[in-house]
């Protein structure tokens, strides 16, 4: 379609619209920015006409008057209008009350939508447009009535009958409905003892540890003292020796490219970046970076998405410079696809870099450090997703002793393939460690045997990254609203965040079992996935959206009704410190905040102390000698460790400190999470000495 006159483009913000226009040229094209949304639901109304088949209530959104007014006269001058708001639901709803708004009709080829913010892709899009997708504005309009329906008549409910400022959620209450069941598995897990032996052989050149692996052909489960005794007096004079030597050659194929949920885990994960933080980063790289003299140039497509499909033309600039970068044998022998999820939007792509060849470093020197990081993330990703799958050789020897076989692996990588470019995990990297070369029936010598006591783990609590990994598996939320929904869970205090993990605070508990006793349906993971799924069918055409509305109101107007009756009011009473407040003389409370935890008095409102909680640690400073070392805050919310005389004693430390000094540099110890679990470790960096570590290689 070729459109003749003045056009005007409307995309959402300021920073896509000067990228768009430099693609357009000004001579034929107006790009403006709406700043998001223009009209909504009111937030002093219910605003859902419930007797009237739901009929939605909009009004303009308060101080997006002049810019409308900007809108209107821009588009009474140009000869057509391109709405192009973001290519998902809530993008198609902001075209659609743009449509409304400036009374274009609504049959008309008004909408174009782009996955990335290139030249080409701008002025293809531009040549096709499209009908407003109605299917997906009511997918879009359905997620909200019922958003509202559950946020405007559950959460005065809990603020009648628990307190004030509480909210219920479509999404919000399961998920934190996952937060409080694993604390009750870790509360209610009761760890089992077990043992394992590794077996310290000798060999002409070097040595070779063996783990216990069989006993009499069958998996070696030792659960007592008793039971590794015996073992250990059954070896005292045994003779070793090889009983199988197996080599195994393993493609190890890439991951995926990144759809919004991997991209979060993985940023988080590699980077320590919250999911909040990631998407915020994500948007601008999507909506343009200023390189120099070429301008303002999207680098990535669009970053909320949960398809894997990648575009033909990407697929074969991406070969091409593999082939010129890495040469021909990094090359798969047929292009990598991947499957997307039943419930995936295949319109959209896998995010991945707009340009293949604007490798991280070329454009360094334009981006931030945080805008750096997540790109190169990006751009490794899904270059070694495009790539020829490492080749590994794994060696297994089994060395036997009468009844005992010991088991000792090996991986090297014979080929590098995508790993050239990207590594998953350090599993990666350890897979370079070569073993000692042995034939199968040679005698080894046993050095020294190494019993070990381990006690069964419970469940780990979540983290931000392995929350939204689950909330992804059990079909909760989508794409869009993994971010929002840790952040309002968080500023809710149904969750608090403590050394990266999610802990259920009693508030969260107590409205999590009052939802699981009066609205069952609205805290079930099955329930809410079940939605989810008629929600995103409602945009297939599956489903009529206000049939969807009609089915979930009967039973939910029920439950409310009764609920009410039900309900006898809780108060939740603060916690009582021995802390004296110097004001007025009361014991203060404590009381949870939006960083956790402090003190206050409770003769609020005549009297308004308030402190932070100095948890002590049982560490004395190891700077002053005098203060106790305690927990605090930062004002981002983190967790650090510093004097309880500060400001007259300054010492601060992000790890947790033992209580010790080092041998070595008489540095403080302290206590370190890591990907290998929590380390005590020597805090100067330039020390770095690990007890553990150590006696490992004494040992050794």
């Amino acid at each position: 379609m070729f459109i003749l006159g003045k056009t005007l483009v409307i995309v959402e913000s300021p920073s896509k619209a000067k990228t768009i226009e430099k693609f357009l040229g000004k001579n034929k094209y107006e790009v403006l920015a709406s700043l998001g949304h223009v009209r909504d639901m009111p937030k002093s109304q219910f605003a859902i006409d419930i007797e009237n088949d739901f009929a939605i209530k909009y009004i303009t959104i308060r101080g997006k008057g002049d810019k409308i007014k900007e809108l209107k006269k821009a588009a009474s001058k140009a000869d057509h209008v391109l709405l192009a708001p973001d290519p998902d639901r809530e993008g198609e709803a902001i075209a659609w009350h743009l449509m409304e708004i400036l009374k274009i009709d609504a049959d008309a080829d008004c909408r174009i939508e782009f996955n990335e913010i290139t030249k080409e892709a701008i002025k293809n899009a531009v040549k096709h447009p499209r009908k407003i997708a109605y299917n997906r504005v009511n997918s879009q309009q359905a997620r909200r009535a019922l958003d509202r329906i559950i946020g405007y008549q559950l959460s005065p409910l809990l603020w009648r009958k628990v307190k004030k400022g509480l909210s219920a959620g479509r999404v919000q209450s399961v998920t934190v409905r996952l937060i409080c069941e694993r604390e009750e598995e870790i509360n209610s897990f009761i760890p089992e003892e077990y043992w394992t032996l590794d077996n310290v052989f000798l060999t002409e050149k070097n040595k070779m540890i063996g783990k216990l692996s069989k006993i009499d052909g069958k998996k070696a489960e030792i659960g007592s003292k008793e039971e590794i005794d015996v073992i250990l007096q059954d070896l005292e004079q045994a003779s070793y020796q090889v009983a199988d030597v197996k080599v195994q050659k393993k493609s190890k194929n890439p991951a995926a490219p990144f759809i919004t949920s991997s991209m979060q885990q993985d940023a988080y994960r590699k980077m320590n970046f919250t999911a909040k933080k990631t998407m915020r980063v994500a948007q601008q790289l999507y909506e343009g970076i200023s390189l120099g003299k070429q301008g303002s140039v999207g680098l990535i497509t669009y970053m909320r998405t949960d398809s894997t499909r990648i575009a033909d033309v990407a697929k074969a600039d991406t070969a091409a410079f593999i082939k010129e970068r890495y040469g021909e044998a990094f090359l798969p022998k047929e292009q990598k696809n991947y499957k997307n999820k039943n419930n995936a939007q295949n319109a959209h792509e896998a995010i991945r870099p707009t340009y293949v060849d604007k490798t991280p470093e070329s454009i360094k020197e334009y981006l931030t450090n945080e805008q750096y990081k997540l790109y190169k993330l990006i751009w490794e990703r899904f270059v070694a997703s495009q790539m020829a799958s490492a080749q590994l050789e794994q060696t297994t020897i089994v060395t036997r002793s009468g009844k005992y076989d010991f088991t000792t692996s090996g991986t090297i990588v014979t080929f590098k393939g995508y790993m050239e470019v990207y590594e998953e995990s350090k599993e990666d990297e350890e897979a370079n460690q070569k073993l000692v070369p042995v034939e199968v029936g040679q005698v080894l010598v046993s050095e020294q045997l190494l019993p070990k006591q381990h006690f069964t783990q419970p469940p780990a609590r979540y983290t931000e990254a392995t929350l939204i990994k689950t909330l992804e598996e059990k079909g909760i939320g989508r794409p869009s609203t993994y971010a929002p929904t840790v952040e309002t869970v968080l500023a809710r205090n149904y969750v608090v965040r403590e050394a990266k993990q999610f802990y259920p605070t009693e508030l969260g508990i107590l409205v999590v079992d009052l939802l699981k006793e009066h609205f069952p349906d609205i805290i079930d993971v099955n329930f809410t996935a079940g939605l989810e799924s008629k929600l995103d069918g409602i945009e297939e055409g599956m489903y009529y959206w206000k049939d969807i509305l009609r089915d979930f109101y009967g039973p939910f107007e029920k439950e409310l009704a009764a609920a009410e009756e039900k309900i006898r009011p809780v108060k939740i009473e603060d916690e009582v410190s021995d802390e004296i407040c110097e004001k007025c003389g009361r014991n203060m409370v404590i009381k949870m905040g939006r960083f956790g935890k402090f003190l206050a008095c409770p003769g609020f409102p005549e009297c308004s102390n308030a402190k932070p909680l100095l948890e002590k640690i049982d560490v004395t400073c190891p700077v002053c000698h005098e203060g106790d070392v305690v927990l605090r805050r930062s004002k981002k919310g983190r967790t650090f460790y510093g004097c309880s005389n500060y400001p007259e004693c300054d010492f601060v430390s992000w790890d947790r400190p033992t209580g010790e000094r080092c041998p070595k540099c008489n540095s403080i110890m302290v206590e370190r999470n890591t990907k290998k679990g929590k380390l005590v470790i020597c805090s100067n960096k330039e020390c770095n000495f690990e007890p553990d570590k150590q006696e490992r290689n004494e040992e050794n």
